[in-house]
C-alpha cells in the first residue's frame, strides 16, 4: 500500500510523526521515534522568552532588583524552567540531525520578531530540515485590534522567510477572527505548511489557596472535530501542506484526518501515554483500513471528504450549526 505523502517540500514514506514535545528531548527517544516508523522529527519548541533572557540577560537583571521590585521576578519564567535553553537547544539539534535520516523540523513558539529570525538563522546553520513556527497568543489587550494580530503573523513569517532557505510551516491557533482569510494570507506569504492546531492550556483555580494553577492535560479524542473542521475548509482553499496536531488517538482519527485534507499527522498525547510504539500501530492499522475499503493508495483517500468534494459541504458551515440546534430533543 502506498502510504507517502508530501509535507513541506518532503516526500515522506507516510503521515506520521511526532509533534512538538518532550519526546524528542533526548537522542535515545529519538532514536525510539525513527525505529517505530516516524515519518520526521518535531523538536519541542524554543520559545521567544528563552530568546529573551538570553538577548538581555534578565534572570541576573531581575534578581538584581528583586528586593526593590518584588514583581520584577515573576515577568518571565526563571531559566531552569526550560528544558533546553537557546545554545543547548542548537547543539542538541545538530545530535539529532547527526542521529537520523528522517527529516529534523526544528519549533520556535512567540509572536514578534524579536531575536526570532536571528534564531532561525541558526536552526538553519545547525541542520533543521525545516522550522515550525508556533504563533501562541492571548489577545488580551483590548486597544490591540484582531487584525494587528493577523498582520503581525503575517510579517514574522516573511521576515524569517527571508533570511532562512528551508521550508516554514506555520503552527496556528483557531481563534482567529477569519481563520481563513489569515491562512490564505500566509499561504501567499511563503509558509510551506499550516499545522493544525496549537493546544490552548487553560488556566485552573486553586479557590482555597487562591492560586492560579497550570495544569497540562493531554489530548483526547474529543478535540479532534475542531481540526477536522478546518481541514477540511483549508484543504479547498490553500496550496500549502496542512498538518493536524491534537486529537489524534484511533486509526479512525488518522482517517479522518486525512479524508478531510491533511498531509501529515502530528502525534503527541497517545505516544506520552504508550509510547513510540503508537505510531507503528497507527501506520499498520492505516494500512488495514485502506485495504479493506479498497482504496489503492492514501492519495485517493486525501482531501476526499473536505469541503470542496463531500456529498454535504454545509456540515462544515453554518447550516450544520442550525441543523443540528433544531433537530434536538429530549430523550423520552
Amino acid at each position: 500500500m502506498d502510504l507517502s505523502t508530501d509535507y513541506l517540500g518532503f516526500k515522506l514514506p507516510h503521515p506520521f510523526m511526532p509533534g512538538a514535545s518532550p519526546l524528542a528531548d533526548t537522542l535515545d527517544g529519538v532514536r525510539k521515534l525513527e525505529d517505530a516508523g516516524a515519518a520526521a522529527i518535531v523538536m519541542r519548541s524554543l520559545f521567544e522568552e528563552q530568546l529573551l533572557q538570553e538577548q538581555l540577560l534578565t534572570h541576573r537583571y531581575t534578581d538584581f532588583h528583586r528586593d526593590t521590585f518584588p514583581e520584577a521576578g515573576s515577568f518571565l519564567p526563571e531559566p531552569e524552567l526550560f528544558h533546553l535553553g537557546p545554545d543547548t537547544y542548537l547543539k542538541h539539534l545538530r545530535k539529532v540531525r547527526e542521529a537520523v535520516k528522517v527529516p529534523v523540523i526544528a519549533s520556535l513558539n512567540g509572536l514578534t520578531t524579536s531575536s526570532w529570525v536571528e534564531h532561525a538563522v541558526l536552526l538553519e546553520q545547525a541542520g533543521a530540515s525545516a522550522i515550525e513556527l508556533n504563533m501562541f497568543t492571548i489577545g488580551a489587550d483590548p486597544a490591540e485590534r484582531s487584525s494587528d494580530l493577523e498582520t503581525r503573523a503575517v510579517e514574522l513569517l516573511r521576515a524569517v522567510k527571508a533570511r532562512v532557505k528551508i521550508p516554514i510551516a506555520v503552527k496556528l491557533s483557531p481563534f482567529y477572527s477569519s481563520l481563513s482569510n489569515v491562512a490564505a494570507q500566509l499561504d501567499r506569504a511563503g509558509a510551506a505548511g499550516l499545522v493544525l492546531f496549537n493546544r490552548l492550556f487553560q488556566p485552573e483555580l486553586d479557590i482555597e489557596a487562591l492560586e492560579v494553577r497550570r495544569v497540562l492535560h493531554l489530548s483526547d479524542s474529543s478535540e479532534l472535530p475542531l481540526r477536522l473542521r478546518w481541514l477540511g475548509v483549508l484543504s479547498s482553499q490553500v496550496g500549502c501542506s496542512l498538518a493536524c496536531s491534537g486529537g489524534v488517538h484511533t486509526v479512525a482519527d488518522a482517517v479522518k484526518s486525512l479524508m478531510t485534507g491533511a498531509d501529515a499527522v502530528q502525534v503527541v498525547s497517545l505516544l506520552l501515554r504508550k509510547g513510540p510504539g503508537e505510531l507503528t500501530a497507527l501506520k499498520t492499522g492505516l494500512v488495514r483500513w485502506l485495504e479493506e475499503h479498497e482504496y489503492a493508495s492514501l492519495g485517493q483517500l486525501r482531501g476526499s471528504m473536505n469541503y470542496e468534494t463531500c456529498p454535504d459541504p454545509a456540515a462544515y458551515l453554518r447550516a450544520n450549526y442550525l441543523m443540528l440546534l433544531q433537530s434536538w430533543s429530549p430523550e423520552k
